[in-house]
């Protein structure tokens, strides 16, 4: 009789397992992301509020607590900088500043290193231009997933290209992408994927558990192969 109850009472466990995996698949992502988007709103509401005189804060004249003003009041004073330096007298002003930096020893190397760091981010043609790529690394057979950043240096190319067309890319750390090597590789080394920027960034932040359909990593496979091989001349008709 007891016998006759182990399988009901092993499948009622087991579709309750899947049950609660299937919630925690559904609520573990939208969890984190409010999580998230609830920090960085509280950072920058900790960054902006306190520049923010007490009388045009609602929290002083309402019952309740409004959340993400300070995000509001930042993004209005992003535009409004950003306008400013569009016109003549902005870009003086920036311009200016600019010059008063340069002169400071330290200050400036670190200035400039984060100038350039966020003007090829946001506004290079280049970066949006580039793609995800298979080079082999670190040996013969092994291959990783490097993001292609462009043409490497004059000084690289008279130094160590030897004449051979070379090719700057970014081989990011799995599961931490803000980490990895910039490695100058020969172009031949490097096949050029038809993936997107974003399936390359899931590939990479999930080590690989997060690829993209398998449809389209075939097309990626035969087109790679097609690239590299060889065309056969045509014979010359008589």
């Amino acid at each position: 009789m007891f016998g006759a109850l182990e399988p009901t009472s092993s499948h009622f466990g087991a579709r309750l397992r899947g049950y609660f995996l299937t919630g925690l698949i559904i609520v573990g992502p939208v969890a984190i992301t409010v999580y998230v988007v609830w920090w960085f709103i509280n950072l920058v509401d900790g960054w902006v509020k306190p520049l923010i005189p007490q009388s045009y804060l609602p929290d002083n004249f309402l019952p309740f607590h409004i959340p993400g003003v300070g995000m509001i009041v930042g993004i209005l004073a992003l535009m409004l900088v950003g306008a400013l330096a569009a016109n003549l007298f902005g870009r003086t002003i920036v311009s200016y500043g600019e010059m008063m930096l340069d002169r400071m020893p330290v200050v400036r190397g670190v200035y400039r290193l984060l100038k350039q760091i966020f003007t090829t981010i946001f506004s290079s043609p280049a970066l949006r231009s580039s793609a995800w790529g298979s080079s082999s690394f670190p040996g013969r057979g092994l291959y990783a997933v490097v993001f292609v950043s462009g043409e490497p240096p004059a000084e690289v190319k008279q130094k160590i290209g030897n004449g051979e067309k070379l090719m700057t890319v970014f081989m990011p750390n799995a599961p931490n992408p803000t980490t990895g090597f910039v490695l100058f590789m020969p172009a031949k080394d490097v096949t050029v994927l038809d993936m997107s920027i974003d399936d390359g960034a899931k590939l990479v932040i999930s080590a690989g558990l997060v690829a993209p359909p398998q449809d389209e990593l075939k097309t990626l496979a035969d087109d790679a192969k097609a690239k590299q091989k060889p065309v056969p001349e045509e014979e010359p008709v008589v």
